[in-house]
């Protein structure tokens, strides 16, 4: 490289990759949107746009006949000669790489606007327009393709043109808008979709081949160093240009590699851009570093930080140099690191490390990105530090607590958890130790530290055994460091469900406020009571499976809101995990509560069954039942795929692995809770009561609610059709059954010979006690035992 006359080698390849940048991709979805925004726009409101545009033009139309011909005539002109001046640009610059992309971007938006229901159509120019100007030039203007093929060439030119060329181009094409306003009142919507389908064009050329690599101006870096007095004689590439900078190293003279030159492209932090922005989304503003406004403002910081860390005695590096260079390019240069790397045979460069995170936690500095990779140890055995990215002066009390979790984490994997934790209480305390040791999660240490360190969670896990240990605590529990908990997202998608699977429910609810002025509301209070005490029902029979080990008052609150996670999940699993999930933090395993929730529903199930049976045989003649059962082929259908899902899981090996290490242990549990509720029957009583209480309470619920319209069954009707139609609503996909259970119970009804008038409200107030009432009182119920931990 020859630069002012002097001869400067460069060993290595400073050739910049053809990359799929994110600006590419945000490139296309922008072009899209537009693309749909003025599609939609022509279709809805052009006749409102048209009006608006002939207002502007009384306003701005100054201009004769004549003087508008010779404007038409100077900008067709113009917009005819635009793409092979880009053309010839691209030429003479040697763009090579760039011919290839422009063509296909020109061919693929003129075919866009080319084709049509019989085919393609060739371009309809001729002279003898009478409408508009008599000139060819009018009809190559007013021509979408044309605007299309000069949109899509400038937009994958612009990387290889000069900027001021670019913007100026950009602003003639743009141009046709004002001129149109001027000259012909409106302007034309095909022009303007022809403009936005040569901007997707190009952009969808670009992001499939790539944007195109960029001279790096290495000249121009070494004339800002030579200002700076550093005096460049050679350079060495370190890294490659690609996601990350372009890195050299910079020989000053015959003594060695003196400064390492860090170069930025173009672009070049789009991604990391991206990246902030979703941390900043997902994460508390007390936990995320500002968005810089560029990559420029990006890089004086990570300097900034550097000079302070140095005033401290603690930077590996010392920044000499940032400039901003040619076609939005940064230099970043610094001096080559010192000290030696960590070694993880030397407990006493954990202490240095303890204590340099002291030095920065004194003086209000979090660095953010705690790896050993970026840590060194200098002569006099002070831990130094480098990348300075995430770095920042007055942070918060959460960053300065990340950094502690973080150098947990990096110290425990290099030196053990025994040395990294006496380091950091040593230096720290044990209250801040503590603190950080909630933030040994996978949330809340970066990306980047957790890729660093093999089997970072292990590594995580034995840290905060170790914070334990030595803390004399009994648990630590987990800090939230993001905008959103696990929990909060849970019952935000079970609130989302509640909304849809209740609107089914709304759409009914005028007919059934017209019904409710003949309601006899004494009846509606005894099903509300009923209700109630179905949960007191399944709550005893819980409280039993799980031999009294938690609180029967708590068990009972969370069958309310235990119908809340029931209703807004499908098949009711919501219900089942919540069960599951009250028993552990009631004391039990996981494989007990598991296991005790499994015998409820076994039983639940035996005694449904055993109440059909009985109450078919007490409804004798008069109950069709033969309406309620499926047909033969359903039922063999149902048979195959049951003894198919059996073959498959005895025949597959990881299918059978699962049935005997997961299924197996708690079937196991749950034959012996069978064996033991033989040995007590007091507690067995228990279980079926309960589980009888659930059922028969509501049936008496339903029978209730027609009383309460007037009447006209039996309770062993009643109880039939609520068993049977409950049954065969629980197989559908909605959440809770909701619709299903509906049209099943106002269905058996009907057979049974009750009216429509009747059976439609009984069923809709029978769904609002049993269902809807409870619903809406399950979800503070269930939040307010998320708060208290006991979910």
């Amino acid at each position: 490289m020859l630069v002012d006359g002097r001869d400067i080698p460069v060993t290595g390849s400073v050739l910049q990759p053809l990359t799929r940048r994110t600006s590419d991709i945000l490139r296309v979805v922008t072009a899209a949107v537009v693309l749909g925004v003025i599609v939609v726009g022509s279709l809805i409101t052009r006749n409102e746009w048209t009006a608006l545009e002939r207002s502007i033009s009384d306003i701005v139309g100054v201009l004769t006949p004549s003087q508008s011909n010779a404007v038409y005539l100077v900008y067709g002109v113009s917009i005819l000669a635009l793409p092979f001046t880009v053309l010839a640009g691209l030429i003479a610059a040697r763009r090579w790489r760039l011919l290839g992309g422009y063509a296909a971007a020109a061919v693929l938006a003129a075919l866009a606007l080319s084709v049509g229901g019989g085919g393609l159509s060739a371009p309809k120019w001729h002279v003898d327009e009478s409408t508009r100007l008599d000139t060819l030039l009018s009809q190559i203007l007013d021509d979408p393709r044309w605007i299309a093929i000069v949109a899509a060439v400038l937009t994958v030119s612009g990387p290889g043109l000069p900027l001021r060329w670019k913007r100026t181009w950009w602003i003639l094409l743009l141009a046709f808008v004002p001129i149109h306003l001027v000259i012909s009142t409106v302007v034309p919507a095909r022009s303007l979709l022809g403009l936005a389908v040569g901007w997707l064009a190009g952009s969808l050329v670009v992001w499939v081949v790539g944007t195109p690599a960029l001279d790096v101006p290495l000249a121009e870096a070494v004339r800002v160093l030579a200002r700076r007095g550093i005096s460049i004689a050679a350079f060495v590439v370190l890294r490659p240009s690609g996601s990350g900078p372009l890195v050299l190293s910079g020989r000053t003279g015959p003594a060695g590699h003196d400064v390492v030159v860090e170069l930025f492209g173009p672009n070049q932090r789009s991604r990391g851009a991206l990246r902030l922005v979703r941390r900043l989304v997902t994460l508390r503003s007390s936990e995320s570093p500002p968005l810089h406004a560029s990559q420029r403002r990006a890089v004086e910081h990570r300097a900034l930080m550097g000079i302070a860390l140095n005033d401290l005695g603690v930077a590996a590096c010392v920044p000499t140099a940032v400039s901003a260079l040619d076609r939005g390019w940064v230099l970043y240069a610094h001096s080559a690191p010192r000290g030696r790397p960590i070694d993880a045979d030397r407990p006493d460069d954990a202490i240095a490390m303890w204590r340099t995170l002291g030095v920065l936690r004194s003086r209000q500095i979090s660095h953010g990105d705690l790896r050993a990779a970026d840590m060194r140890i200098a002569d006099d055995g002070t831990a130094l530090l480098g990348g300075f990215d995430t770095a920042e002066l007055g942070a918060s009390q959460p960053q300065l607590h990340s950094d502690a979790a973080q150098l947990l984490v990096t110290t425990s994997s290099m030196f053990g958890p025994d040395v990294a934790v006496d380091a950091a209480i040593e230096r720290l305390g044990h209250e801040d130790v503590l603190v950080a040791s909630r933030r040994l999660t996978p949330s809340a240490i970066p990306p980047r530290v957790r890729s660093a360190i093999p089997e970072a969670k292990s590594v995580m896990k034995a840290a905060r055994d170790t914070v334990l240990a030595r803390t004399g605590t009994s648990a630590i529990a987990t800090e939230q460091v993001t905008r959103f908990s696990r929990n909060q997202i849970v019952q935000l998608v079970l609130l989302i469900a509640l909304v849809y699977v209740a609107y089914p429910f709304i759409s009914q609810v005028p007919t059934f406020a017209t019904e409710l002025s003949s309601i006899d509301w004494r009846w509606a209070l005894v099903g509300l009571a009923i209700s109630a005490a179905t949960y007191v029902g399944a709550a005893a029979a819980l409280w039993a499976c799980a031999s009294g080990a938690v609180s029967f008052w708590n068990t009972t609150v969370m069958q309310v809101a235990n119908t809340f996670a029931a209703t807004t999940t499908p098949a009711g699993v919501g219900g089942l995990a919540l069960s599951v999930r009250f028993l552990q933090k009631g004391g039990l395993t996981l494989t007990r509560s598991t296991a005790a929730v499994a015998l409820q529903q076994l039983v639940q199930v035996i005694s449904h069954v055993t109440l059909l049976v009985v109450f078919s045989v007490a409804a004798g003649q008069s109950a069709d039942l033969s309406r309620f059962v499926p047909s033969a082929t359903i039922l063999y259908l149902i048979a195959g795929v049951a003894f198919g899902a059996l073959g498959a899981f005895l025949f597959v090996p990881t299918l059978r692995h699962f049935l005997r290490t997961a299924v197996r242990p708690q079937l196991a549990e749950v034959y012996a809770d069978l064996s033991a509720l033989v040995r007590h029957p007091a507690r067995f009583a228990i279980i079926v009561l309960g589980c009888a209480a659930t059922t028969l309470g509501a049936a008496f619920a339903l029978w209730v609610s027609v009383e309460a319209f007037g009447g006209g069954t039996t309770f062993i009707t009643v109880t039939i059709v609520t068993m049977i139609g409950g049954t065969l609503a629980s197989a559908a996909p909605t959440p809770g059954g909701v619709g299903a259970v509906e049209a099943a119970l106002i269905g058996g009804l009907a057979a049974f010979g009750l009216p429509a008038t009747i059976a439609v409200p009984s069923v809709l107030l029978y769904r609002v006690l049993t269902c809807w009432i409870p619903v809406f009182c399950g979800w503070p119920i269930m939040r307010w035992m998320a708060r208290t931990e006991m979910i």
